[in-house]
């Protein structure tokens, strides 16, 4: 196989011309071959196989620096720069990130995660460069998709004044995790369709090429000038009248066209767009048919593309899918908003029904939130669906526009917890912190499937800003015996014993059923309250309990820093209340990559470090007692 010849990064750079489409070809069999069993971003990586090889011919790495927007297209790289054999434990714990990692590899110049920031990055690289009188080249690649999100915008501004190299590539395959959206998707149509300006382009610069002597010398001027050809004939030209120099479009799955590009690229002395089209999903048939579902797909069938394992249980996410639409039948006012994830978040069923009340923005999570708080002064009722950690990128506009207006905004926060195999940048543990520090937001959480439904009506039906965070995976469909109406800031008592009272925050009642079966074996009562709402606090039951329970233990998936359980301890010891607090949660970290039990594990979120942490704080009340 060509593939073992990459022992190493620039290792492509000895092959002979001939072997690079052949090599292309296995890079795609080994791919769909290990995703199968894995799992990982399939369609995303299958699109950009030609182009990395190219990037890889045209640049010298880890000298070079080569900076992934997002990230979860990667993989081509890594197995240019000898990470072969670390596919055999992709996205598992302790082994291989699905996204670039500086701690991995010299050769992952940046860590990366969320869209949009690439450009951000590089051009940080190359200011640094600049100062410190280095000689090296920087590439930011970048997906037509994150091109809405305002970020990237804010970097092409500062770019255009770079006065030295810095080479964007965008990778516009009309794709994000949903097909794109809006105005930068029909701006790129427009240049990708441009195929009269393409051809007269040629044509007549062959024409000025055979007049004699001065051909050559006309040509070479004309493309110096700002009016140039493409500027006669393609209207706005965005990014050459910017100030950055535009190459392309550039057929994304033709090697020597692209090396030959990025080779002209790197003579430019100022930032130089290099517009590079590919196709999703490219040489895999199901994933060329349906680029979203491979977008971040579970192990599958080769043969089919089926999944292996498929789920029996509706997803919190079908919960929601199914509840939002029902009440938009009984609603006119109410309408939907999400940022490039419709199929993600469950939308795509509302968007169906009612596409006139439907918005998807793009990757602009700021916007989406801000523009949802026009709407809801509107008079509208806006249910915003996001991933929790994506959510972090609106966070001022959470402050600002929706809860300093008091708005009855809806975030329905999906992903909340540990989300598993995608590592540090996409765990939701910080949602509970920073969204109970904003005055007049209500924080919810549900324990199972039909309290999930319960929440998202309440939800909608309130006066003011509300977030329902809930996980990835199958809705929990145990104690669907406890089913008590809900009341704002008030908590439900499931079982009412002594001793030790637990707190358990939505998905963590699974665990805190098992923690209470463990206490009561070791002869002890044990309360067990669902807290449904993390803001407000239900201070008359901690007061309450504190009359009748020696310990107070909190359970959420969330860091302990300003997270639920911080906010029970702070109130009682303000209160001076007569029991002890025992948090459990995640420490002040970020947590990597793996299966969500392996996490939990690793994170003490499991029945037997709960119940140790608990008899031992239960232990220190009664000697305290004594």
């Amino acid at each position: 196989m060509i593939l073992d010849k990459i022992q190493g990064e620039n290792d492509i750079q000895n092959l002979a011309p001939e072997e690079l489409e052949p090599l292309a070809q296995e890079i795609r069999d080994f791919l769909v071959e290990k995703i199968s069993m894995t799992g990982g971003h399939l369609a995303s990586n299958l699109g950009v196989v030609e182009l990395t090889i190219a990037l890889h011919l045209a640049f010298h790495l880890p000298e070079d620096k080569l900076i992934w927007d997002v990230g979860h297209q990667s993989y081509t790289h890594k197995l240019l720069t000898g990470r072969k054999s670390g596919f055999e434990n992709l996205r598992s714990y302790g082994g291989m990130s699905g996204f670039p990692k500086r701690k991995e590899s010299d050769c992952d110049a940046f860590d990366t995660g969320h869209s949009s920031t690439s450009i951000s990055a590089g051009l940080g690289y190359a200011a640094a460069r600049d100062i410190r009188g280095e000689d090296y080249h920087v590439a930011a690649v970048i997906g037509d998709g994150s091109m809405t999100g305002g970020m990237a915008y804010e970097a092409l501004n500062n770019a255009a004044r770079l006065k030295s190299n810095f080479i964007i590539v965008l990778n516009d395959n009309n794709m994000s995790i949903s097909e794109n959206v809006g105005g930068m998707s029909n701006y790129l149509n427009g240049l990708r369709t441009a195929e009269a300006y393409m051809g007269l382009k040629k044509g007549v610069e062959d024409t000025l090429k055979k007049i004699p002597v001065k051909g050559e010398q006309i040509v070479y001027k004309i493309r110096k000038t700002k009016s140039g050809i493409k500027q006669l004939l393609v209207p706005g030209m965005l990014f050459e009248n910017m100030g950055i120099t535009y190459l392309g479009p550039v057929d994304g799955h033709d090697i020597k066209s692209l090396y030959k590009t990025f080779r002209e690229a790197k003579r430019v002395d100022h930032a130089v767009l290099v517009h590079v089209i590919t196709k999703k999903g490219k040489g895999y048939g199901p994933a060329e048919c349906n680029p979203s579902g491979f977008h971040g797909t579970g192990p599958f069938e080769v043969a089919t593309g089926r999944p292996k394992k498929a789920s029996g249980t509706d997803s919190y996410t079908d919960v929601f899918s199914k509840v939002i639409c029902d009440i938009g039948k009984k609603d006119e006012t109410v309408v939907a908003i999400t940022a490039a994830m419709a199929d993600g978040t469950g939308l795509n069923r509302f968007a169906k029904y009612f596409p006139q009340r439907f918005f998807d923005v793009g990757i602009a999570e700021e916007h989406a939130v801000t523009f949802a708080a026009g709407l809801a002064a509107g008079g509208m009722k806006p249910v915003v669906a996001l991933y929790s950690s994506f959510l972090q990128r609106a966070y001022d506009q959470v402050i600002h526009d929706v809860c300093l207006q008091n708005l009855p905004v809806t975030l329905a926060i999906d992903r909340a917890g540990l989300v598993g195999c995608d590592g540090e940048t996409h765990q939701g543990i910080f949602d509970l912190s920073y969204l109970s520090s904003i005055p007049n937001m209500t924080v919810m959480s549900p324990k199972n499937r039909w309290e999930m439904a319960d929440m998202i009506r309440f939800a909608v039906d309130f006066a003011g800003p509300v977030a329902v965070r809930y996980p990835r995976g199958g809705a929990y469909e145990g104690l669907q015996e406890f089913r008590a109406p809900v009341v704002y800031g008030k908590s439900e008592v499931l079982y009412r014993e002594e001793d030790i009272a637990v707190l358990f925050v939505g998905h963590m009642s699974s665990l805190a059923e098992e923690v209470r079966m463990e206490l009561k074996k070791a002869g002890l009562g044990c309360t067990l309250v669902n807290a449904r709402f993390v803001k407000p606090l239900d201070k008359e039951l901690l007061r309450e309990l504190s009359k009748g329970h020696r310990l107070l233990a909190t359970i959420e998936e969330n860091v302990l820093t300003g997270g639920f359980g911080s906010q029970v301890r702070d109130y009682v010891l303000r209160k001076g209340l007569s029991m002890q607090v025992c948090c459990i949660g995640i420490k002040d970290t970020y947590v990597e990559h793996g299966s969500v039990d392996v996490l939990r594990k690793e994170t003490g979120l499991e029945k037997g470090s709960a119940v140790k942490r608990i008899l031992k704080a239960y232990g220190k009340c009664c000697n305290a007692a004594e």
